[in-house]
């Protein structure tokens, strides 16, 4: 991005983090330093509390951040619709509004997942034509990151919720990865034609048919496949999605446990670990998240980006590039379109002049 690029408004959770309100203000400071001319930050959260964090960095003091007092916090044990309609002075509820009011271009929170996705979806409404919105995460591959979606939002999804999904995610690979022409592929248990469930094999149908026009559908891809960069896309249903995204995280740090008391067992290992210093940092760096600290969520008539409750600094100077990105590059125009013109095949009954045209 370049100062000549157009002027982007954040909407910031100030309050939503595990790690407090500081953590956020540091990764805002983060950001700031590498991002456009002209970017603006409204952080939302209580006034007192934020003033005194941003008095600690000097580059947040020059107008490009302002604060916006919200006095109730949505706690991460609060149930979503409550969570939002019960707290309307809240700071999620409040940068929500901003966004909706188009005061922000985009928004971005460590808060309740639950919350945020039910406010999101009640303030702000889905693109036309979509249905369900999905979380999408970016993962690091053998060769190269690529994305696993819907990884919670919609649990109970139909065919035609996981077709779109599969559009929304080649969309946001095409800007968060920089590729022409993303690779998708359906995560199921087999990659033979017939396997699977019921929901597995008319999605896979409903993909092949706009294979080519609007995504580049691979097929169907088995568990093993994904970390092989088989495919750039990974789509699957939010209930599986999230099983496993919360399987792999709990596996790197169980593998992470094992080898740190492995290395520490005697001092010949302690001292090999020492030699191996610079092999270690070479693959935190490989595997390191910070750099995609958020998952957008996708398919709403706005930006919206969940980062983990735990984030520290980086990662959500991460997530606010992604942010930034994604209203720079204008990725919801594009998304609009294609789901538009998935809808038109999914759906000829809904669109009969398209049909029409599509038999003369």
């Amino acid at each position: 991005m370049n100062s000549s690029e157009a002027k982007v408004t954040l909407a910031v959770d100030a309050m939503g983090s595990d790690r407090g309100a500081a953590e956020v203000v540091a990764g805002v400071s983060i950001a700031l330093d590498v991002s456009p001319r002209g970017t603006k930050f409204l952080l939302f959260g209580k006034d007192e509390v934020l003033q005194n964090h941003i008095s600690k960095f000097e580059n947040l003091q020059n107008g490009q951040v302002e604060v916006r007092h919200a006095p109730e916090v949505v706690e991460m044990d609060e149930k979503p619709i409550a969570g939002i309609k019960g707290k309307k002075n809240s700071s999620m509820a409040l940068a929500l509004k901003s966004v909706k009011d188009q005061e922000a271009q985009a928004l971005l929170s460590c808060g309740n997942t639950g919350c945020l996705m039910a406010g999101s979806t009640i303030r702000l409404r889905t693109l036309e034509g979509v249905e369900r919105p999905a979380l999408c995460t970016i993962w690091p591959g053998m060769e190269r990151y690529f994305t696993l979606l819907d990884a919670g939002a919609n649990p109970h999804a139909k065919p035609y919720h996981i077709a779109q999904t599969a559009i929304l995610g080649s969309n946001y690979a095409r800007v968060a990865l920089g590729l022409v022409r993303p690779k998708i592929g359906l995560l199921t248990i087999g990659t033979e034609e017939g396997k699977g469930n019921e929901m597995i094999n008319e999605t896979h149908s409903m993909l092949k048919e706009i294979d080519g026009s609007i995504i580049n559908y691979s097929g169907l891809i088995e568990g093993f496949q994904i970390f092989e960069n088989a495919v750039d896309v990974v789509v699957c249903d939010g209930f599986v999605g999230n099983i496993v995204l919360k399987a792999c995280e709990s596996l790197s740090k169980l593998i992470s446990s094992f080898l740190d008391e492995e290395l520490r067992r005697n001092a010949l290992r302690k001292t090999g670990a020492l030699l191996s210093k610079g092999a270690f940092k070479s693959l935190k760096q490989r595997i390191n998240p910070e750099q995609f600290g958020g998952a957008p969520l996708l398919g709403l008539t706005q930006n919206v980006i969940k980062a983990h409750g735990s984030s520290n600094r980086n990662h959500i100077s991460g997530a606010v590039k992604i942010a930034l990105d994604l209203v720079q590059h204008d990725m919801l125009a594009q998304m609009a379109i294609d789901i538009s013109e998935a809808n038109e095949i999914f759906r000829p009954e809904l669109f009969p002049e398209a049909s029409a045209k599509s038999t003369e």
